[in-house]
């Protein structure tokens, strides 16, 4: 039961932590481009209303990103924002160097822009997903000075439905204390 019980915590751990370049800090989510980060947020005002979303969305319809930079410098920097469809099956574990070694990347392309800076403090993209399933997020940031590209990727599921994980959870929790409980009438005997 300690195997099964390792094993559930290392498979919830990296569902926590292996989520590319978006991370969760005090429920704020915030995704990292090199040293550059912004605040990251996922709406579906359609039928979600103001719901904010990290990294996975409820269900395919019109989807607005919005990045708010926590940089200055961001403001003055062209961003390349791109979405795939991620055929791989990479998952959670997808990383940029992934994203870069497709040589199907066009086809995989469900929403590709790029985006001149203009001196806002935000970024807002929208974007109406057809189907369901696992998605890739690229962003791409030059520095125009130095010509530097800092990307990173955020994997992410449209139509994701967290109840099973509670599900398994609760099963796990259910079956520990069966099993507890079976060690403790041993014991008496």
């Amino acid at each position: 039961m300690k195997r099964c019980l390792i094993l559930i915590l290392i498979f919830i751990s990296r569902t926590l932590y292996g989520h590319g370049g978006v991370y969760l800090e005090e429920d704020i989510c915030f995704i990292q481009m090199g040293f550059l980060t912004a605040h990251f947020t996922i709406y579906q005002p359609e039928n979600r209303g103001n719901e904010e979303f990290c990294e996975s969305v409820p269900e395919a319809t019109d989807s607005i990103f919005v990045l708010d930079y926590t940089h200055d410098a961001l403001s003055n920097f062209p961003i390349e924002f791109q979405i795939i469809k991620d055929d791989m099956g990479l998952g959670i574990f997808a990383r940029i160097e992934d994203v870069e070694s497709l040589s199907n990347i066009e086809e995989l392309t469900v929403f590709h822009e790029y985006i001149e800076p203009n001196g806002s403090q935000s970024l807002v993209i929208e974007h109406n997903f057809i189907n369901e399933g696992w998605y890739i997020g690229l962003i791409r940031v030059t520095n125009p000075e130095t010509n530097i590209v800092y990307a990173t990727v955020f994997p992410f599921e449209v139509g994701s439905d967290n109840s099973l994980l509670f599900l398994f959870i609760l099963l796990v929790l259910i079956l520990q204390f069966f099993y507890f409980k079976s060690q403790k009438s041993a014991h008496k005997h």
